[in-house]
């Protein structure tokens, strides 16, 4: 388990990659808003919390009702002791438990099939959204939040006979990458597309001058899990949501 200080490190670049479109700071927590697209940028987020953890809730309660939106905690090893009885005590149900990995990048490598740009193109906005079902009001919130993004950026798209086939993003911060949406399309799946993407990406981020690479998965997606664990990833630490409905 990583220490407190290099968790915090992580969750800094990672919140930082996918930007939310508003945040509230309440008592160490940063409550995020983009509209409801993706959790990730639609949660409270413990950073360095302190204070009563019923009062954060209130807070984040009143906030999202406010946008429309589901209250959801997302719970790492930042969260304080008292987090996960005070939401479980409220009626909020565990949803999507997650790791994150860590891997070492000790080389460059370019692959022929992945186009690398470093702004999102409209056919690479549209490939990976469609991969993805965003669709209908989420899609401008979801083109906003990536046109958002502050540090360098590579937005990859693999070919396969001239089709684009597959899309990732990678985000460098501080010595970091992380690896984001690496998704492949499903009649495509299987065929090494993802490990394709995911080392183009690693090589990207080793060209920028990074020293290691991060990435999220959802934990019990074994292909996903196996491939990472073949490129070298390890298990950084866990966390889970906590949502209740709007």
């Amino acid at each position: 388990m990583l220490k407190r200080s290099s968790v915090l490190a992580l969750e800094e670049r990672a919140l930082n990659a996918w930007p939310a479109l508003q945040t509230i700071t309440v008592e160490g927590w940063l409550l995020r808003l983009a509209g409801g697209c993706t959790k990730r940028a639609n949660s409270a987020n413990a950073m360095a919390p302190r204070g009563d953890m019923a009062e954060v809730r209130r807070v984040a309660e009143a906030l999202y009702a406010r946008h429309g939106l589901p209250t959801v905690f997302r719970l790492t090893p930042l969260a304080p002791r008292d987090a996960e009885a005070e939401l479980a005590q409220a009626g909020y149900q565990v949803a999507d438990p997650s790791i994150v990995l860590g891997a070492r990048l000790d080389a460059a490598h370019d692959h022929a099939s992945v186009r690398i740009d470093d702004q999102p193109s409209a056919p690479w906005l549209d490939g990976i959204c469609r991969a993805n079902a965003v669709t209908g009001a989420f899609r401008p919130l979801h083109d906003a939040v990536v046109g958002s993004i502050a540090w360098p950026a590579a937005f990859a798209t693999l070919h396969d006979k001239g089709s684009p086939l597959g899309f990732g993003l990678a985000v460098q911060e501080r010595g970091l990458v992380g690896l984001f949406d690496i998704v492949v399309d499903p009649a495509a799946r299987g065929r090494g597309h993802g490990a394709t993407l995911t080392r183009a990406l690693m090589g990207w981020g080793a060209q920028m001058g990074a020293r290691g690479a991060y990435l999220q998965v959802r934990r019990g997606n074994a292909p996903a899990e196996r491939l990472y664990a073949s490129l070298g990833f390890e298990t950084a630490y866990a966390y889970h949501y906590r949502i209740r409905s709007a």
